[in-house]
Parts: C-alpha cells; sequence; structure tokens
C-alpha cells in the first residue's frame, strides 16, 4: 500500500478489482432484484403473453357464442354437470370456439371459456345487444 500526505492512495490494481467487484454486484442485484431479463427469457415472456391474450379474446367470443345458441341453458346445465377436465372437450365440439379465418386450436382456449360459463349463476336475457351485427 501506498501513502501520501493526505492518507491512503489505492495502487491501480485494488481500482481495477474495485471496479470488477461493483461490476458483478450490479449484474448479479440487476438480475435478481432489479427486473433484468435476457433477451432469450424476454422472447419467451412475449410469447406466453400472445399466448394467453390469445385465449381470452377467444374466450371470450366462445362466451358469446355460447350464449346467444338456442339451446344455451340445457348446454350449460350439460357443461355444468361434467367434470372439469371434460368440460373443454365439451366446448371444443360444441364448435364454440371455432372462428372464421382461424383453422389452427388457440391453447387454452375452451378451458378459460368453460371457466366463464360454469361460474355463471344465470345466463344473461339477451336482448337487442347480444347479437352480433355488421352494422
Amino acid at each position: 500500500m501506498q501513502y501520501d500526505e493526505d492518507g491512503y492512495r489505492p495502487t491501480k490494481s485494488v481500482w481495477a478489482w474495485s471496479v470488477v467487484g461493483a461490476s458483478a454486484l450490479t449484474v448479479v442485484l440487476g438480475f435478481t432484484w432489479g427486473g433484468w431479463t435476457t433477451s432469450g427469457r424476454a422472447a419467451v415472456m412475449a410469447d406466453i403473453a400472445v399466448r394467453n391474450a390469445k385465449a381470452d379474446l377467444v374466450a371470450g367470443i366462445c362466451v358469446h357464442n355460447f350464449v346467444t345458441a338456442g339451446d344455451a341453458q340445457e348446454n350449460l346445465k350439460t357443461l355444468q354437470a361434467k367434470s372439469s377436465w371434460q368440460r373443454d372437450d365439451f366446448i371444443t365440439d360444441g364448435g364454440w370456439t371455432n372462428i372464421a379465418g382461424i383453422d389452427d386450436t388457440i391453447t387454452n382456449a375452451a378451458d378459460a371459456c368453460a371457466d366463464q360459463l360454469v361460474k355463471m349463476k344465470e345466463l344473461p336475457q339477451s336482448g337487442g345487444d347480444a347479437a352480433v351485427t355488421d352494422s
């Protein structure tokens, strides 16, 4: 260690190791508590968000299709009588998750639709607002 007339004066190697240590500590704190993420993890998070958004959108359309069907009350009773693992098949087989122009099934859409429908105590009254029109 070197001293000058004012006190301690660190060497170049002490300065270098201090910078390295501070940088490492910053990186560790940033990734653990700072909310930093890698580009790969960000891409995975974006894919999950897109998948969930699609499922929510299709589930909303599914609920509308289910509720506006002619036999909705009977279908709701049948859906509620089914076990939780059979409900998504009932929704898919009923065609309520089908959307024109989309050939693929949307992951988790039938489950989300069934969950929303099962929570309904009764179907909403379909006045003039329930039907979708091209106006």
